[in-house]
């Protein structure tokens, strides 16, 4: 499908930001739905070909009626909660359930032929080894539980007004624009400040993409991906952690000293996790460009020039 003008909500995030860039690099015209009065509101991108229209997750279908109804597609990526103790209130994660049956409805009233949700690998629970589309879940937060039970709603919603609908979900993800607390973005503000920073002994395989190789998986998941099914990002190509964060060091001071096996593991540390991207590469033809090397290079610059 050839892609004309997209709506989506998160437009601030990590992946939000890294999707609008590939979208006008594309020249296809994006709405972005994003809080009102957002904190963030100077990392979307300007562009002629850029809107962006302020309006809380419980309020999107006051939306309907106020937009045309030319749009292809609709992301959504807007999420209350996604990191600390909000994770675990049940409350908040069943509301953000609701909030993405709204953005079916507004996808709907919009005239968009193709739903796409971000999920999470925490859909899974707690898993050792290779993440798969079609796995059983067994989330054991909040959370997870939200996030599994948005993408088989807003599945069956979509069935219902005959929209594609396709769930991607998410490994791990770093770049620019990334939030603070993640492990790759709060390493590389210590180490640019010159601390010592502690870790794990970092045994862990783990499996990073780049924002804007995700970027990329969206716009051709959107393109030609498959009505129904669920997606996993990552790179295929999993690394120890130790590999990353001496990688983030390098890219930061190669003759900076951290504090390899300084940490205890957390209780119950998942030590393998792993994407397969082999349906989404079939399905799209989707392959990752960047390695982590190149991609930490990049998010290390953007981090160096956001802190001057």
């Amino acid at each position: 499908m050839e892609l004309k003008k997209i709506i989506l909500t998160g437009p601030t995030g990590a992946v939000g930001v890294s999707l609008i860039e590939e979208m006008i690099r594309s020249n296809v015209h994006v709405t972005a739905v994003c809080r009102e009065h957002s904190a963030h509101l100077d990392a979307i991108p300007k562009s002629d070909l850029v809107d962006v229209v302020e309006c809380n997750l419980d309020n999107l279908k006051s939306l309907i009626g106020k937009l045309p109804k030319e749009y292809d597609v609709f992301y959504h990526f807007g999420w209350d909660g996604p990191w600390g103790p909000p994770r675990a209130d049940l409350t908040l994660q069943t509301k953000n359930v609701l909030y993405s049956l709204d953005a079916v409805e507004l996808a709907h009233a919009l005239g968009c032929k193709v739903f796409i949700g971000a999920g999470s690998q925490s859909e899974y629970g707690h898993v050792d080894g290779v993440l798969r589309p079609d796995m059983p879940c067994n989330p054991d937060n909040g959370y997870g539980i939200g996030k599994l039970m948005a993408g088989q709603m807003t599945r069956l919603k979509c069935r219902e007004y005959g929209i594609r609908h396709e769930w991607v979900r998410i490994v791990s993800m770093y770049g620019p624009h990334d939030r603070t607390y993640t492990m790759v973005m709060s390493s590389i503000l210590k180490m640019l400040k010159g601390e010592r920073v502690q870790f794990t002994k970092g045994d862990q395989i783990w499996d990073y993409i780049y924002n804007k190789d995700a970027a990329r998986a969206f716009r051709l998941v959107a393109e030609s991906g498959r009505d129904g099914a669920i997606y996993l990002f990552g790179t295929g190509k999993p690394q120890r952690l130790k590999d990353y964060i001496l990688m983030i060091r390098d890219a930061v001071n190669p003759n900076l000293e951290i504090g390899l096996g300084e940490l205890d593991y957390y209780p119950n540390q998942v030590m393998h996790l792993e994407a397969d991207i082999s349906d989404l590469t079939a399905d799209t033809g989707f392959v990752p460009q960047y390695s982590f090397e190149e991609g930490i290079r990049e998010t290390v610059a953007w981090a160096r020039e956001q802190s001057k």
